[in-house]
């Protein structure tokens, strides 16, 4: 899997996710136990499956933008340096 697919499949993983606990706050509707057929709050090994699979993407996402973060600033400095 290259770097992009990645960072794609962990977007829509964290997407998933963010839309699920909007749900939950909203709602009180958990979609990802509903999948599964079980009640709000009730999870099994697919469920939590699921939600690592989520809290993994959120991982990926935040170690791919902190670096991205910081060139991007490095190339500001020596911009604003040459000047």
């Amino acid at each position: 899997m290259t770097r992009s697919n990645l960072r794609l499949a962990a977007g829509i993983l964290a997407i998933v996710g963010a839309l699920n606990w909007g749900l939950v706050a909203i709602a009180e509707f958990d979609l990802v136990a509903e999948i599964f057929g079980l009640d709000f709050g009730q999870t099994n090994a697919a469920t939590r499956i699921v939600y690592g699979l989520v809290g993994l993407a959120g991982v990926v996402l935040a170690a791919t933008l902190v670096p991205a973060n910081r060139h991007s600033h490095h190339e500001v400095v020596t911009a604003h340096s040459r000047v």
